[in-house]
């Protein structure tokens, strides 16, 4: 009897890991074209998938990101100064950042939201431009 219990839970842990999984995957897209992204196993990454789908105007900064507002602001994570191409990160609680090039940030550091799967180049160019998040299923 035990070990079938134990069985059914496994079962349970598997599916829940599954469904998990499929819902921390995204899609950017915008006039400049598509990416796809898998968001963070963390609180403010888990906060970012319920708020989805949501349309930003982003505007580019410092020419390393392109930076929109949220709707409202992701629990706090713990912080890093540097970032890769195609992180995806939170800065100010509530400041969506897509970053396109390696670099670091002062402190207090950006919370890692999430990763771009390709190449960010798209948004690698001056000026504003409209994204649209949504799950992918």
């Amino acid at each position: 009897m035990r070990l079938c219990v134990l069985s059914f839970a496994l079962l349970l842990l598997a599916a829940g890991m599954t469904d998990a999984a499929a819902q921390s995957r995204i899609r950017i897209s915008s006039d400049w074209g598509v990416l796809t992204a898998t968001l963070a196993d963390n609180d403010a990454g888990r906060a970012l998938a319920r708020m989805l789908p949501l349309t930003l105007e982003t505007h580019d900064h410092l020419r390393q990101e392109k930076v929109g507002t949220l709707p409202r602001s992701l629990p706090e994570i713990a912080r890093q100064r540097g970032f890769q191409p195609g992180t995806l990160g939170i800065w100010n609680a509530d400041r969506f950042v897509i970053y396109y090039v390696r670099g670091e940030v002062p402190n207090p550091g950006i919370m890692i939201v999430g990763q771009v799967d390709g190449n960010t180049a798209i948004y690698d160019r001056p000026g504003s431009v409209t994204v649209r998040i949504e799950r992918i299923d």
